[in-house]
């Protein structure tokens, strides 16, 4: 076992005493028996000559980066004490100052870190560690990652008494001014928190929520709201004017962190932006990434502009002609094929690379330079939806299939009323002769009775846009798609409906109406029917199944959680690791996806529009039917039953989706309700704790201000409604996005199948364009669908944002000793943790049924976007993530 050295066990007369009776080789000796042999000899020593004091080793853990983000000579450590009150200062008890020594290269699977020690001398008194003080003292900033306090027990072994799991950036005290302060992993509701930490939790508390004056400095920890007032940039033009979102009637929205001027009415405009890509905005520490999330998230955005992105972009600026795939065929070949880019690489540093330098950190363009000289050839990884079948995509069965086991599988309701109404009481174009001879013998009403018609609905939402987004070049519908439950629980489409913007003076809108065909000009019509229904559900996915419902609005939660709660606020504990890095993912995607000209806009039909297209659904959006539960019976998929499992029966019973939701849905719920009830006695607890409820408050009247009173549940007032708040927040930011991300690229990675634009209306019979149709219907539909440029820059972004990181770990995995020093919450959890695994070993099952249809569908691709993955994976469709922890216990114990 490795030892750091020898430490001074006795000092002045003591030790002189010592050396006078045994002299000076005798006591080194035994202080080498002591350290060698571990315990009695040492303990005695220890226990002999230090009646008053005791001594602490501390292991300070921070990631090694480089040598100029580390830990240097002037860094020190400090102890306050939970138990003893400093009566000049009201806190805990202060131990003295100590500097990091002896680091120690370390590493944790791949991730390179140094180990250091510091040693206390504590008073009897002192008892066990509850804060922590570090004060960098160098140049550079470095991520600390964790700091455990050892004693030496009644045995003489050296045990853990204080854990502090850190995971942030610590910038230099002359930043600063004040040194870093860490709380242990005990946690206390605020009533029962020592006296001796009072006053720290609350100082901490009013540091972080800052004074609400300054722009904000990368070493400062302040968490205030703004609006979306960073994503146009007038100095560019009318082009990139955007309105800013947030703190009106008009353009409602979650608040974002604030990152550059104060939130206030009269400074109601655009944040001015001063890189066409930045990525050197404001998070706080805490909310940063690590360094190897950092360098991995950089690293595989960077290689899929080098690979795939770039290669085109010098294609169009040398003026080829080459603006459309020309086939399938030539897709895959030249997506999923190596392609050597040598003959490029002259042309692409010259100029392109020449244009990212001008807005790319100096860092981060050498990194381009360096993959770009070690790439010679490039390629995409084939899409699971083309793998078994490259066709297999087109066909109905896939089309409706994808509805609810896809990427967007939280959008089809059950239809109400035959023919459809809009939101304006006008009704559909839809009439009974479009389906009745197509309901496997069903009349209509014996359908609409046994609840068996559904419908993806991209019409209201989309109408008030359309003709705005049109102009830009665009060529959209809104869509609306009548589906059937068959008697085998498929779904196969009866109708689609494809309808225009109103013409001037008319008042009648435009719509077309498409039937189900294979063969001939008729199959080739509903083709580009389907892909058109493709492209809206592509758009409404990401801009507001993925971002507005699972980044956007989680933020606010975020922002109050860290300005209300304390680090040792258990619902704090239990949230944070749902939270993690979401903050920096928000902020990079204000930067480089959502902004004016951003890469959302490049690649998505509402373009220009998107955002303000977001706000519109916003205002609807309410957090009570975000559960699970609550959205299937909202959308008509499920009906109250209460011989079904919490009174919930799905219509569909084969719905992936849903029914793999609902086993982690009820997972979590079981968790939570375990999780506040150890620290919840009765529903008087929930409403007594003074930082839960400014946290609600703050959460409903800032950060979610601009929706109506009533939109989140009014009070935290019972127990029962504390769980099911807590429960629908975890469900969002954790299943809820793994169900709506992960799969990006298994489905949408192969451009045709999920088409993100279109250049080309369907074409009415007897003019030129319907002539090209018939003519060569590939050629027509290549011509729909994005160019060669903007289909490569969409997968390269979808291929980013599926993969799986290496520092994540997933739902019901926690390192136990590392987040609580609460025994009977490690065995909830670990009981979590076992029902996950249940949960995991139904849907495997539920995939192994050939009788599922839906499960597999003809692509062949198994429904995993839901599995919980307890054994971690990895796979980029598989999993639903949480956070990243790793255990350091076995080389701190080593180290000491």
């Amino acid at each position: 076992m490795k030892v750091w050295g020898l430490r001074k066990l006795t000092e002045g007369k003591e030790r002189d005493q010592l050396e006078n009776e045994s002299g000076i080789e005798k006591q080194q000796q035994k202080e080498k028996e002591c350290w060698a042999n571990k315990p009695q000899a040492c303990l005695s020593l220890l226990t002999s000559h230090h009646s008053s004091a005791f001594n602490v080793k501390a292991a300070v853990v921070v990631f090694r980066n480089s040598r100029l983000s580390r830990p240097g000579k002037l860094t020190t450590l400090q102890l306050y004490s939970s138990s003893q009150i400093d009566q000049n200062t009201g806190r805990g008890q202060l131990s003295e100052e100590r500097n990091l020594k002896d680091g120690k290269n370390t590493k944790h699977g791949s991730i390179p870190t140094i180990t250091y020690r510091v040693s206390f001398s504590l008073s009897e008194d002192f008892g066990v560690p509850g804060a922590i003080q570090v004060k960098n003292g160098d140049r550079n900033e470095f991520f600390l990652y964790s700091v455990t306090v050892m004693f030496i027990d009644d045995h003489g072994n050296w045990s853990r008494k204080a854990h502090f799991d850190c995971r942030s950036w610590v910038y230099p005290v002359r930043l600063t001014n004040v040194g870093r302060l860490f709380f242990s992993i005990t946690s206390y509701l605020p009533r029962q928190t020592p006296e001796a930490l009072q006053k720290l939790r609350q100082e901490e508390l009013v540091c972080l929520r800052g004074n609400g004056r300054g722009e904000r400095k990368e070493w400062e920890r302040i968490y205030d709201y703004a609006y979306y007032n960073d994503l146009g940039d007038p100095s560019k033009g009318v082009a990139h004017e955007r309105p800013v979102l947030g703190g009106s009637k008009s353009y409602p929205y979650p608040r974002r962190l604030r990152t550059g001027r104060p939130l206030s009415d009269k400074d109601h405009q655009t944040e001015e932006r001063h890189k066409i890509i930045n990525l050197d905005f404001y998070v706080p520490p805490d909310e940063r990434f690590s360094p190897t999330k950092l360098s991995e998230f950089i690293s595989s955005s960077i290689q899929a502009v080098i690979h795939f992105v770039l290669p085109e972009l010098t294609s169009l600026l040398k003026g080829s002609n080459i603006i459309n795939f020309e086939s399938f065929d030539q897709i895959s070949k030249d997506l999923y094929t190596r392609r050597n880019i040598q003959s490029r690489r002259a042309y692409v540093e010259r100029i392109v690379l020449e244009k990212l330098k001008e807005f790319l950190p100096e860092d981060i363009f050498k990194e381009v330079i360096k993959i770009a000289k070690n790439t010679p050839t490039i390629k995409f990884p084939i899409p699971q939806v083309i793998e078994v079948d490259q066709f297999a995509w087109k066909t109905d069965e896939e089309f409706a299939r994808e509805m609810l086991a896809g990427l967007n599988p939280v959008v089809i309701k059950r239809l109400e009323s035959f023919p459809p109404v809009g939101k304006d009481g006008r009704q559909s174009s839809i009439i009974p002769t479009h389906i009745q001879n197509n309901l496997d013998g069903l009349t209509i009403n014996q359908a609409m009775d046994q609840k068996r018609i559904f419908i993806l609905d991209h019409h209201d939402y989309l109408m008030p846009y359309l003709r705005r987004i049109n102009m830009q070049g665009e060529c959209i519908y809104a869509s609306r798609t009548l589906l059937l439950r068959r008697d085998n629980g498929t779904l196969k489409p009866l109708v689609i409906e494809l309808s225009s913007p109103e013409e001037e003076g008319i008042g009648l809108n435009n719509s077309r109406v498409f039937l189900p065909a294979t063969n001939g000009i008729d199959g080739a019509l509903w083709q580009l029917a389907k892909t058109h229904v493709s492209i809206n559900d592509s758009g409404y996915h990401q801009l507001i199944s993925h971002w507005l419902h699972t980044h956007a609005v989680v933020e606010p939660f975020i922002i109050a959680t860290r300005r209300q709660l304390s680090t040792m606020h258990p619902i704090h504990k239990l949230l944070d690791p749902h939270f993690k890095d979401t903050m920096h993912i928000n902020s990079l995607a204000r930067s480089i996806l959502l902004n004016a000209g951003g890469i959302l806009e490049k690649t998505m039909f509402p373009a220009k529009f998107s955002m303000e297209l977001s706000s519109t659904i916003y205002e609807d959006w309410r957090f009570e039917e975000q559960q699970l539960p609550f959205d299937l019976l909202k959308r008509g998929m499920a009906v109250y039953n209460p011989s079904h499992r919490a009174g919930i029966q799905l219509l569909i019973e084969d719905y992936p989706y849903a029914t793999d939701g609902l086993d982690v849905w009820f997972a979590i719920n079981s968790w939570v309700t375990a999780f506040c009830s150890h620290f919840y006695a009765s529903d008087a607890d929930v409403v007594d704790d003074i930082e839960l409820r400014s946290w609600w408050s703050e959460i409903q009247l800032t950060g979610h201000g601009d929706l109506p009173i009533g939109s989140l549940c009014p009070n935290l007032d019972s127990l029962p409604v504390l769980i099911l708040s807590l429960t629908t927040l975890i469900w969002i930011a954790s299943a809820l996005h793994a169900a709506v991300n992960f799969g990006q690229y298994a489905y949408a990675g192969f451009p045709p199948a999920r088409p993100t634009r279109s250049r080309r209306f369907i074409p009415v019979e007897g003019s030129v364009e319907f002539a090209d149709l018939v003519h060569d219907p590939d050629k027509f539909f290549m011509e729909t669908i994005p160019d060669r440029f903007t289909a490569t820059l969409g997968v390269a972004l979808v291929e980013v944002l599926s993969r799986h990181a290496s520092e994540e770990v997933y739902l019901g995995r926690r390192t136990a000793e590392e987040w609580t020093d609460d025994v009977e919450v490690v065995r909830l959890f670990a009981e979590f943790g076992e029902e996950l695994r249940k949960v995991e070993k139904r849907i495997e099952e539920r995939n192994g049924d050939m009788r599922l249809l839906n499960r597999r569908g003809p692509i062949g691709l198994a429904y995993t976007l839901m599995y919980p993955d307890i054994g971690n994976d990895g796979s980029k469709e598989k999993g639903i993530t949480v956070f990243y922890y790793k255990n350091f216990n076995f080389y701190i114990r080593k180290l000491l």
